[in-house]
């Protein structure tokens, strides 16, 4: 046998992460790679170590400030664009139907694109009462194909009813914080209901203790595995989209590594008894920075 080609190699990554299909049925990988609090310098680096460990979703913000190194790492990989699927968000200041196409501008200048995989507006702002507009300005950003799909993050099923009843395209995704200490069990029901994905964020809870519940630290022992990756895999299996963060190079292998066991009837019974309905950031009820 000759020396694997660049494309069976890349085959090989991609096979790691199976796709679920949006309800416009664009693929997106169910986990991919969040660069939240990623400085722009070293998001280039740990977009590129990610990439090369076999992620195909990127996920950030405006307001993360990261566009263009995660940028740069997409366009320095080599990978073909159709390849990947790159996610950003509007933020609270640009909503707004104007501001947010100008700011989709930005973002996409910033990141070196011309399209969007996903575009999504980060925050419901309900005290503004502007992201019915924001919405539409999205729904001609996807009209003009230039987003191959759009959607929300941070809304409630409340925000959600009303974006259906005031506009023509169903979201396809809803970001939202989502662990085992808040497993959003009516959100994840309503999106079902709706076929909406859910995208959980800050899935690992953030490194504030829940990696040390002993019944996950239990269920890790038991499969030989970590316990970051018992809480992915546990994602993985509700159907949940995942995009947990890290720059530390073994902990990106880690989390993509979660595709080649299964967590049993009992162990997904342990961690739901988990639930406390307790978050980590802002309630999307009242948050209103901008």
């Amino acid at each position: 046998m000759g020396v694997p080609t660049d494309n069976a190699k890349d085959r090989e990554l991609v096979s790691k992460v199976p796709p679920i299909i949006l309800n416009n049925g664009v693929e997106m990988p169910q986990l991919g790679f969040g660069v939240w609090q990623v400085p722009d310098a070293e998001a280039e680096k740990a977009v590129a170590t990610a990439l090369e460990a076999g992620y195909r979703s990127i996920d950030t913000a405006a307001i993360y400030g990261n566009e263009e190194g995660t940028g740069k790492a997409v366009a320095a990989s080599g990978i073909a664009r159709e390849k990947l699927f790159v996610t950003t968000k509007l933020w609270n200041a640009d909503q707004g139907y104007d501001a947010t196409l100008r700011a989709f501008d930005a973002s996409l200048d910033k990141l070196g694109l011309d399209y969007l995989d996903l575009f999504l507006i980060h925050w419901p702002l309900p005290s503004k009462d502007s992201y019915v507009d924001t919405y539409k300005a999205l729904e001609k950003i996807y009209a003009d194909g230039r987003a191959k799909a759009i959607g929300v993050s941070n809304f409630l099923p409340e925000h959600l009813e009303r974006l259906l009843g005031e506009t023509s395209i169903i979201p396809a995704v809803n970001q939202i914080e989502l662990h085992p200490h808040l497993q959003q069990r009516a959100a994840r029901e309503f999106h079902a209901e709706q076929g909406i994905a859910t995208e959980a964020w800050s899935p690992l809870g953030q490194g504030k203790g829940l990696l040390e519940v002993p019944a996950i630290v239990a269920i890790a022992q038991k499969h030989g595995r970590t316990p970051a990756q018992i809480v992915l895999r546990w994602h993985v299996q509700l159907g949940n989209v995942v995009i947990p963060k890290s720059v530390t190079p073994s902990r990106i292998v880690e989390n993509i590594d979660v595709f080649d066991f299964e967590l049993d009837i009992e162990d997904i019974a342990a961690i739901s008894a988990l639930n406390e309905d307790r978050r980590l950031g802002p309630d999307p009820a009242t948050f209103d920075v901008a």
